[in-house]
């Protein structure tokens, strides 16, 4: 214990959390606030459908770009670790690799997404309106994974090198550009639903392209060369790709999750779920927020572990953990005490609006069972340990599959409570996982370069 409260008070291990969590905090909060934003926009519409088709759509297109996930997490990893050896040509070549993998599984992704999308919605069993507008949504969107991809990539590479300030430009000017345009297109050219897709695109091609602008003056720090030889051999690829494969499996597994839930709901109705993705804005505004800190735990373990110092790796745990547990309390006491303004804000639609309000509970109680899962995501993203990552989620969905199918007779209660009992078994499996590696000194042997 008494060590515990002596890197608590370690107060420049807290600059260095908030360094890097307070930009990532503003910049990931952003995120949701778009989703916030084509909910409020699409909300005030006339029909349930037409919030119910921004829904299913953008859970179809995040389905595709968040299993993707790993550009943005296995480029953190090696980027950190090279930074705490200062090898400059490893940063470029981790970069160049990155942005390389994004525009080939864009264009695999993309003619992929169509004929997915079809056996998904079939699946969802939606009314006539709801499938029509919905694909009319998703394909729109296609159109900006290559950027969408290539900012994940550009997003970890920045994170791993410390550079807070990158991420939070790309994110904020992505993200703020698609609020202005989506008022725009919705709300002035009355464009509709397809016009929250359309803003969305012209968005992250924004991010993306200011991201590559901005890699310039970042390697300036890090002298070096690419080593254009080695890109053609498997050797240099290898590490890479077998982080980032286990890391597919786990995001994979991960938005399985999250899109069943929409599917479930889809089923129970277009009120049904309309109103459960007003309640996962909340827990998407949540999650980003307490991420900022996990990624501030990515950046500094894996520099601690690439420099092979043991304290700083504890006490910037020690600090991440303790503020996220502040941040926790904070988000659940907020939504159980003004959920219902964070509701009405989004929409106008009575149905919609009661059937939320009956589900806010299951939002409050999120917070505080979430939070560790992601402390320790980024724990083992900086450690790139993805192989631990991966047996834990699938760990997770086998475990949860039961208690899934036992819960399908309480309808949308049975829905959030399994929701609320996979984030709960997420926590507990890595951190069984962190245990075990912590106990053979496993955070500094074996790692991936």
């Amino acid at each position: 214990m008494s060590t515990l409260i002596t890197d608590w008070r370690d107060r420049p291990t807290h600059r260095r959390v908030w360094a890097l969590a307070a930009p990532m905090i503003l910049s990931n909060i952003s995120v949701p606030l778009v989703a916030l934003v084509d909910s409020t926009v699409v909300g005030h519409l006339p029909h349930a459908h037409q919030l119910g088709a921004v829904a299913v759509g953008a859970s179809l297109y995040t389905f595709l770009a968040w299993a993707m996930g790993f550009l943005r997490m296995g480029s953190t990893g090696f980027a950190a670790q090279a930074a705490g050896r200062g090898d400059g040509a490893a940063l470029r070549q981790i970069l160049l690799q990155g942005l390389l993998l994004a525009m080939g599984l864009a264009l695999l992704l993309g003619m992929l997404g169509v004929p997915l999308s079809g056996v998904a919605l079939h699946f969802m069993q939606p009314s006539a309106e709801l499938d029509q507008l919905t694909r009319e949504f998703f394909h729109t969107r296609l159109f900006g994974l290559p950027a969408a991809l290539a900012s994940y990539a550009l997003v970890g590479w920045f994170l791993g090198t410390q550079n807070a300030r990158a991420p939070l430009a790309i994110l904020l000017t992505t993200n703020l550009v698609n609020i202005a345009l989506n008022l725009w297109f919705v709300i002035g050219l009355q464009w509709g639903v397809v016009g929250a897709a359309r803003a969305s695109v012209i968005a992250e091609w924004t991010g993306a392209l200011l991201g590559l602008a901005m890699t310039r003056n970042a390697l300036r720090a890090y002298p070096g060369h690419i080593a254009w030889a080695a890109l053609a051999l498997w050797q240099s690829w290898r590490p890479l790709l077998a982080v980032n494969r286990d890391i597919f499996i786990r995001s994979l597994a991960l938005q399985s999750v999250f899109f069943m839930v929409t599917v479930q709901g889809a089923r129970l109705g277009d009120a049904t779920v309309a109103a459960n993705a007003l309640l996962l804005n909340g827990l998407l505004l949540t999650a980003h927020a307490l991420d900022g800190l996990a990624h501030a735990v990515e950046a500094l373990c894996g520099h601690a572990i690439g420099a092979h110092d043991r304290q700083a790796l504890r006490r910037s745990l020690v600090v991440a953990c303790g503020w996220s547990l502040i941040a926790s309390l904070g988000f659940a006491l907020l939504f159980l005490c003004t959920g219902h303004l964070f509701i009405e804000m989004q929409t106008n639609i009575q149905s919609v609006r009661d059937t939320a309000f009956i589900y806010l509970p299951y939002l409050a109680a999120l917070p505080l069972i979430a939070v560790w899962s992601y402390l320790l995501d980024g724990l083992f993203i900086g450690a790139t340990r993805a192989r631990e990552m991966r047996n834990g989620m699938l760990l997770t969905v086998l475990v949860l599959l039961p208690f899934a199918w036992a819960l399908q007779g309480f309808g949308n209660h049975g829905l959030w409570l399994t929701f609320l009992l996979f984030m709960m078994l997420r926590s507990l499996t890595l951190g069984a996982f962190a245990w075990s590696l912590r106990k053979n000194d496993g955070w500094f042997t074996g790692l991936a370069h």
